[in-house]
């Protein structure tokens, strides 16, 4: 029997007793980071604010196995918020979706959640009316079963049965009920319970994980009083993405206690937390190397794979890579490669077939 079957359901409850030290580091650590943030200059919080959403937007569809661009992502974010940036690109309909369901999601956090504002949500992440060869009944609540699966066609593993097809329309009226009253709730304990009865109801016919994310973070924004990102969720969502399933899983299987669901939740929330060091120290890095390399001139394909190697490219880059990569041939490649040595911007490593380069990269001083 899963939970939402159970004759009290959604009569969720939990031990505050045992939460309460948890919601405390969770809500300090918060507090720390927005204070980091106010202290640090405009341009710095603008780029953290665009790499937080980025990331965002990026792992919360890769925990769905769909995989986007992180330079469209980025630019239409960018465009979205006007900030200007180096290498932007042009932009699919499905990834603006994506952002702009986000962006409404977090820019107005405030706003009260309805069945349109969701159907808006989903409309947008489906543009053009199918996920993949298949097409979705859009903008519209399901009126058939739903399973929530994981892993890859042939290999999925069903993790649970969402309410049957004729329940979805009143299930949602007691969730948005809920969500939009205040309940004197500890805001992130609320995000916690938001995520896992929306994800149990599953009213879409496809999207439904990433509306959930969509739903906590317009919840987290309300818990942090605004609207600017500086850590992000589903990025550490998809790091934990196994024992994501397997918690929500065990949560669906089990009773109207979700203790254990709302503590793995903020053990989550603080790890997303930590990891804005790691995001600071990241584009601490690219601000320090673009002013060092302002007056630097970057082809369209140079300044492409600069900007991969500063977000972390993975594995060593070598002439065939950046021939793939920008779509040019081994010797235009390999022309880039060098005039950016002359320049100080990349330097060479090993020799022959171990041939690869890497960024110079400008360290600070006091």
């Amino acid at each position: 029997m899963y939970i939402h079957q159970q004759y009290n359901w959604p009569d969720f409850y939990w031990n505050t007793e045992n939460l309460s030290k948890k919601v405390g580091e969770v809500r300090h650590r918060q507090g720390k980071i927005l204070g980091q943030m106010s202290a640090l200059g405009f341009d710095f919080r603008e780029e953290t604010i665009l790499q937080t959403l980025t990331l965002d937007v990026t792992k919360s569809s890769e925990i769905e196995g769909v995989m986007l661009s992180n330079e469209q992502v980025r630019s239409s974010i960018a465009k979205r918020l006007g900030i200007e940036i180096a290498g932007a690109v042009p932009t699919e309909r499905h990834v603006d979706g994506v952002v702009e369901m986000m962006l409404n999601a977090i820019q107005h956090y405030q706003q009260p959640l309805s069945v349109e504002r969701l159907t808006n949500w989903h409309g947008a992440l489906f543009p053009t009316g199918r996920s993949g060869l298949y097409k979705l009944k859009v903008a519209e609540l399901r009126d058939g079963p739903m399973q929530v699966v994981s892993g890859t066609m042939g290999k999925e593993r069903i993790h649970f049965e969402a309410p049957s097809a004729e329940r979805p329309s009143i299930e949602m009226k007691k969730f948005i009920a809920w969500v939009n009253s205040d309940q004197n709730l500890d805001p992130v304990t609320k995000a916690a319970i938001a995520h896992i009865w929306f994800v149990t109801i599953h009213p879409f016919d496809d999207g439904n994980g990433r509306m959930t994310r969509a739903i906590t973070d317009m919840l987290l924004a309300r818990a942090d009083q605004t609207e600017n990102r500086f850590y992000s969720m589903s990025a550490q969502l998809q790091k934990d993405r196994n024992y994501y399933y397997e918690t929500l899983e065990q949560t669906q299987k089990g009773s109207m206690d979700i203790t254990a669901w709302i503590n793995w939740f903020l053990d989550c929330l603080y790890r997303a937390m930590d990891s804005t060091d790691v995001i600071l120290d990241a584009i601490r890095i690219r601000t320090l190397f673009w002013e060092a390399n302002r007056n630097t001139v970057f082809n369209v394909r140079q300044q492409k794979i600069v900007q991969l190697l500063l977000d972390g490219f993975f594995g060593n880059l070598t002439v065939s890579k950046w021939s793939k990569i920008t779509k040019s041939s081994k010797d235009t490649a390999l022309r880039d490669i060098q005039d950016l040595i002359k320049k100080n911007i990349l330097l060479q490593q090993g020799a022959g077939r171990s041939t690869n380069y890497k960024l110079c990269l400008v360290e600070k001083t006091d």
